[in-house]
């Protein structure tokens, strides 16, 4: 810790650059503003960088000697939610989805945080050359949220661009208390797939439904039933989540449309129950349409997927071993989050040992206040148009926990 005491960086300028980029948030596969003003932060540390990688991704490598190479990993992208913080510097910015759309946009999973600290780390490291050997990878990936980014920079020949690191580490800020760091061995956070559905039916006069196969009964249906695989198809001993967080059909009021679209959710832990779940939700779609008298097949497209989080416990036990000398009862014992993260995608392929951790961000006063009323609902979390993490302490440890977690590999 004293090498990061005495080569941690005024945090002032990354607390500015933090707000700038809340307020100028930008969807996936659009970070065009946020790369290039990380690009331009680590030419100015005279790092070697390479932009432009599986879209908007950037990579600043900073090699200092004979050792071990540490990737560090960031995320650029926001999403299409509307901010409802009230902060001085809240985002008032719209962009156009996939689908065309004008959306509001904003930071509302930390990924604006996450940038900030990693550059304030990379500005410790570069400062504190002296004291460390090896290499550190500071990657800024693009579109995160959509489970593609870290893909799309491996399928843009990653490895072949930047050196295969020994290990990857991210830190994640979360609506926990802040101050506080949550780490675990293995399974962190769950496998995610999503689904694609449109039912079909037949059409017609609302005021003639004999003459019709309604989609939208249907697909009323589907929602109720596939609510039943967790309650009775898997073991109760097991976990899955299944969501239906879209429905679409028809325009008019007095017209039944000839289909119904249904945007669906899976998340598991195990790959033996993600596929009984996914078989299970299969067999419910196609069912129900048959029951109903639908002439033709449902179509059912995989929309997006992310691994299983899967911390490795060597890499998890080293960080550990610094931090609680470093941060005391700071540190917690995370339990499983549901929540789903596109990282290991960048390890898969060459089978790098990983470490995923979570980083408080709430206000002190706001979660002793619903802790004692019995209410953590109260707190904004992730992807909540009021999720926002008070600057401080949050960046200082935040910047703090990552230096610390590098160093147990390059110190």
């Amino acid at each position: 810790m004293d090498i990061v005491d005495r080569h941690r960086p005024d945090l002032g300028p990354f607390e500015e650059l933090y707000k700038d980029l809340h307020q100028h948030p930008e969807l996936g596969r659009q970070e065009t503003r946020t790369a290039s003003i990380v690009v331009e932060r680590l030419k100015a540390l005279e790092l070697d960088v390479t932009s432009g990688i599986g879209g908007h991704g950037v990579v600043g490598i900073l090699r200092n000697g004979p050792g071990p190479t540490v990737l560090v990993r960031s995320e650029l992208d926001a999403l299409p939610v509307l901010e409802q913080t009230s902060l001085p510097y809240a985002s008032h910015i719209c962009q156009k989805n996939d689908e065309g759309l004008e959306v509001p946009v904003m930071h509302a999973c930390g990924h604006d945080l996450h940038i900030a600290c990693l550059l304030a780390v990379t500005t410790l490291f570069k400062s504190a050359t002296k004291n460390w050997s090896g290499t550190l990878i500071s990657l800024f990936q693009p579109d995160e949220e959509t489970g593609a980014g870290a893909q799309a920079m491996i399928d843009d020949a990653l490895y072949e661009k930047i050196p295969v690191p020994d290990f990857i580490l991210f830190q994640h800020v979360d609506h926990q208390r802040t101050g506080t760091l949550s780490i675990r061995s293995g399974p962190i956070q769950a496998a995610a797939d999503s689904l694609d559905v449109r039912i079909y039916g037949r059409g017609g006069h609302g005021a003639q439904p004999e003459f019709c196969i309604d989609p939208i009964i249907i697909a009323g249906y589907i929602i109720v039933r596939l609510q039943s695989i967790v309650s009775r198809v898997i073991s109760p001993s097991d976990i899955a989540v299944v969501t239906c967080g879209s429905i679409h059909a028809g325009e008019s009021a007095n017209t039944i449309p000839d289909h119904a679209d249904l945007k669906l959710n899976i998340r598991s832990y195990d790959t033996e129950v993600r596929d009984k779940v996914i078989s299970a939700v299969k067999q419910i779609i196609k069912a129900e349409c048959e029951a109903s008298g639908v002439e033709k097949e449902p179509e059912i497209t995989a929309a997006g997927s992310f691994p299983l989080t899967d911390n490795d416990s060597g890499v998890v036990d080293k960080i550990l071993a610094n931090w609680k000398n470093t941060f005391g009862d700071k540190v917690h014992y995370q339990e499983r989050k549901i929540a789903s993260e596109d990282l290991p995608n960048l390890a898969i392929s060459k089978n790098i040992p990983y470490a995923v951790w979570f980083l408080g961000g709430t206000d002190r006063a706001t979660w002793d206040d619903a802790m004692a009323r019995g209410m953590p609902e109260l707190i904004p979390h992730n992807h909540s148009p009021k999720f926002a993490p008070v600057i401080q302490p949050t960046l200082r440890i935040g910047v703090d926990a990552v230096a610390t977690a590098v160093l147990s590999f390059l110190g």
